[in-house]
């Protein structure tokens, strides 16, 4: 099996920097490894047991720290399962199946089996969106609605990105900072302490981590018109990683229930949507 980290002191440094975070998650949490056929699988529970479900599914280099900001929000409500993906770098097992598989619909079967769960609303961002977009179309019974922000697999991956990111890691953290900013925007001149520990975080990743450098699968059309669930899409328009403006088309043309949300100045990261995706989730309730 491939590292996914540089080093194995830069692994432990992440790992011990996320485990410091997750001592201060914001709700009452249950934490669980649950065994898959591709490893164990880190969870979060936060919410009343017995509120209707619904699973987080966070983007690539990242883990389940991103949704510190949207949990209390969503566990008012719900009973939101925080799950770590596979292949990440969070607490769940390192291992990178093949994209264009049912491995990874095998995989949430076998998590929803562990959490008990029949039937859950999924929430994605980036990878995740593309993760809960595949289980949705593969698992349409499992799946009560769908929400996903900056997702892939819908519009084309921009071929540009791919080449910076091969020349900017060559330039050590110089490199690594540029390439951050260039998918995930600048960060702001001067955060408050909660925000700043957050992306101190998010660049100690971006230095020891090897993301994924493959293309995520594209969905056929036939395959987008099977998501016959009520799905949000919420797109920026500076995305420097994926074609939001093809997303939202294909999305409108073939996908029956779909509501696709425009950021015109957004780009990949799209913080501050935890209403709209609360208002969307909360209609399945009324």
């Amino acid at each position: 099996m491939k590292r996914i980290y540089r080093t194995p002191e830069g692994e432990r440094l992440v790992r011990e920097r996320y485990l410091m975070f997750l001592k201060y998650w914001p709700v009452p949490h249950q934490e669980m490894r649950i065994p898959t056929s591709q490893g164990e699988t880190f969870v979060i529970a936060s919410g009343e047991e017995g509120a209707p479900p619904l699973l987080l599914l966070h983007g690539g280099a990242a883990n389940n720290a991103m949704w510190m900001g949207d949990v209390r929000t969503f566990a008012s409500r719900f009973r939101v399962y925080a799950v770590d993906l596979i292949g990440e770098p969070g607490l769940s097992a390192p291992s990178r199946p093949p994209l264009a598989s049912d491995a990874y619909a095998v995989w949430l079967d076998e998590v929803l089996r562990g959490l008990s769960v029949d039937r859950a609303a999924l929430a994605g961002v980036s990878l995740g969106g593309w993760l809960a977009l595949d289980y949705a179309i593969r698992r349409p019974e499992r799946v009560e609605r769908l929400a996903v922000l900056g997702p892939g697999g819908i519009g084309r991956q921009k071929v540009g990105i791919v080449f910076a990111t091969l020349v900017l890691r060559l330039c050590g953290g110089w490199g690594k900072r540029k390439l951050r900013e260039r998918i995930l925007g600048r960060w702001p001149a001067d955060p408050p302490p909660a925000v700043k520990a957050f992306l101190d975080f998010v660049t100690l990743i971006y230095l020891h981590f090897r993301p994924r450098m493959v293309k995520l699968p594209v969905f056929s059309n036939e395959a987008l018109r099977r998501l016959t669930i009520p799905v949000l899409a919420i797109v920026g328009g500076r995305d420097a990683l994926l074609d939001s403006a093809q997303t939202k088309k294909r999305l409108e043309r073939y996908v029956p229930k779909a509501e696709v949300v425009d950021l015109p100045e957004a780009g990949h990261w799209i913080p501050g949507q935890t209403g709209k995706v609360m208002e969307f989730l909360l209609r399945a309730l009324a």
